[in-house]
């Protein structure tokens, strides 16, 4: 039951795109397509494997921007928590709103292709004879989902911008709600396995008991 991951830095705004693949199945999981799809797809098409699912942390368009791209070169399902459904719709104008707040000359993507389901609180994905549960942590955005992964390297839990190595996500953007996502970190992310690692959805991986102990804004 081989597992291999893949962390791709993609975008402007260097998103973490996981790609979780299973050596057995010959199956793969993407999260957070963000950027740079022919990226992507070339880590895919190297590995030989099947994508069967596009999910999403989030619908920031930092990790939606590939979605489409990334869908029709592999046939996977995209799943995004409903909540979460007005940021990915108005993926154009989320653009307009971030070069109006930062500065920055971006070039909308696509319109996304309709998501093919719902990410729901406590189910699971699987991956060959693997299994991600999903988290629902909002805060960062009202949608914001966390997957965890266990297995016998040790749990993995991937947060989006929900939690990142010594800080959380910033919560000042539409649907934004400081109390609400330090609650969700608090009750259903650092209650965790302290050994889990948790790879962001930017920047450097950490684990949880780390964070519990050193990290500024949960103490």
């Amino acid at each position: 039951m081989a597992l291999i991951h893949q962390v791709i830095p993609v975008g402007v705004f260097q998103a973490n795109c996981n790609i979780l693949a299973d050596e057995d199945s010959k199956t793969a999981i993407i999260i957070d397509p963000g950027d740079e799809p022919r990226r992507i797809l070339d880590v895919v098409r190297d590995l030989g494997v099947k994508v069967t699912h596009l999910l999403h942390t989030h619908c920031h368009l930092d990790h939606i921007t590939g979605t489409r791209a990334v869908r029709e070169g592999t046939r996977a399902k995209i799943l995004i928590h409903p909540k979460d459904r007005f940021l990915y719709e108005g993926l154009k104008e989320q653009y307009a709103t971030t070069v109006r707040l930062f500065g920055l000359s971006l070039e909308a993507g696509d319109d996304p292709l309709p998501a093919d389901g719902k990410l729901a609180d406590g189910a699971e994905i699987a991956l060959g004879k693997h299994k991600l549960k999903i988290l629902h942590t909002p805060g960062h955005t009202p949608g914001s989902c966390s997957f965890l992964l266990e297995g016998k390297e040790g749990p993995r839990l991937f947060t989006g911008d929900t939690l990142f190595a010594g800080s959380i996500g910033r919560t000042d953007l539409a649907g934004g709600d400081t109390a609400l996502e330090l609650n969700s970190i608090r009750e259903r992310l650092l209650t965790l396995d302290p050994e889990t690692t948790v790879f962001p959805g930017h920047g450097p991986s950490t684990r949880i008991g780390i964070e519990r102990i050193e990290n500024p804004w949960l103490q």
